[in-house]
């Protein structure tokens, strides 16, 4: 497909030469055992998309603690680095390149997730609007606990630790997830953190967390084979900024002196109001950005050629299509129609909706 070439072409991520720009965006399944453990359905699920330029695994807990959804996989024991031992060689064995995205949710969670039925954390005692997804259904959220200042080098060390286990794992690199209402965002936002010590109030405070855990994952990988996403304009799981645009120019801009392997904006909600009612544009973030620069929301094949041929962006990472389509790059190529996506199976268990979406050769 002539108008996909640029999404099409390699690019050096870090260590690494890409065969293609397009990557398998983190998406959350929930197919791991109740222990979070990853299993044999998993395995198939990622080899079958290991044409990807990279895969971004879902979002994946580095404690018992930052836990937030059933069935979704841990990366903090033994049990579950063997799991993802077994995805990681699949991927590699069909010549694709994964990187584990790190996760701790805060207050996105329930006491029936946590362990001995504590309350979730978070950086102020915040009750989030909406319901916890549970083993036993829907349930309202709590007002979370708030981190004690003591406590936060541990939420660190939980980083770090999870980075550790997914070096043994045989992963390629990490994300660290900053985005869509979890703990590092709900830090970043003041909407969330009210906090007046020093986590709290300025910019530089909300975004101290966020950069320790970068050089603490840092210390474990090597940076140039981290990943950082952020979520400026996200209003997903009640998370709000009363100057976004502020917030997320001075976070990013910082994100230089990590030189990372690469930056990835979830450019869901953009067309929201800033703090002044005017649209906080974006693409200013990519001026800012100094370093490989990836886009989500809805691209299709003619949207991410347009970013990559424009310079908006070097990456572009898909969701629902690399749910739907194991092979989408060769789809691209060849102007392939696209199997349409079966949402009403995205977070359901079993292979249905899962690895049973038709290959071209099929």
């Amino acid at each position: 497909m002539s108008d996909a070439l640029a999404v099409l072409s390699p690019v050096k991520l870090g260590p690494y030469k890409l065969p293609n720009r397009l990557a398998m965006a983190p998406l959350t399944r929930c197919r791991a055992s109740s222990d979070g453990i990853p299993n044999a359905l998993m395995v198939e699920y990622y080899r079958q998309r290991a044409s990807a330029g990279l895969i971004i695994s879902e979002a994946t807990p580095v404690s018992p603690q930052g836990k937030g959804y059933p069935y979704t996989p841990g990366i903090y024991n033994d049990a579950q680095i063997q799991g993802w031992q077994a995805i990681t060689s699949a991927v590699h064995e069909k010549g694709g390149r994964i990187f584990l995205q790190l996760w701790h949710v805060g207050r996105i969670s329930h006491p029936s997730l946590q362990p001995d039925g504590a309350l979730p954390v978070a950086p102020s005692a915040l009750k989030p609007a909406g319901q916890a997804s549970t083993e036993q259904g829907p349930q309202d959220f709590v007002t979370p606990r708030a981190l004690e200042l003591a406590e936060i080098p541990g939420i660190v060390e939980q980083f770090r630790h999870g980075a550790d286990c997914a070096l043994k794992a045989g992963f390629d690199g990490v994300e660290i997830h900053g985005a869509n209402g979890y703990l590092l965002d709900q830090f970043l936002r003041d909407g969330t953190n009210r906090r007046t010590d020093a986590y709290g109030g300025s910019i530089a405070n909300r975004a101290r967390l966020l950069f320790e855990v970068i050089e603490a994952v840092s210390s474990v990988w090597g940076s140039d084979k981290v990943g950082v996403r952020l979520s400026p304009l996200q209003p997903f799981n009640d998370i709000s900024d009363s100057d976004p645009r502020a917030t997320f120019s001075y976070v990013v801009e910082q994100l230089n002196r990590f030189n990372l392997a690469y930056l990835h904006i979830t450019e869901m909600g953009k067309e929201a109001p800033g703090a002044a009612g005017s649209a906080f544009d974006l693409e200013e973030l990519r001026t800012l950005y100094h370093g490989i620069y990836m886009l989500n929301a809805g691209y299709t094949a003619e949207t991410a050629t347009a970013a990559i041929a424009e310079g908006r962006a070097d990456l572009i990472a898909f969701g629902k299509l690399f749910i739907a389509n194991p092979d989408l790059p060769e789809r691209f190529a060849k102007n392939a129609p696209l199997n349409e996506p079966d949402f009403d199976t995205f977070y359901q268990g079993g292979a249905h909706g899962y690895t049973d979406y038709p290959f071209l050769a099929d």
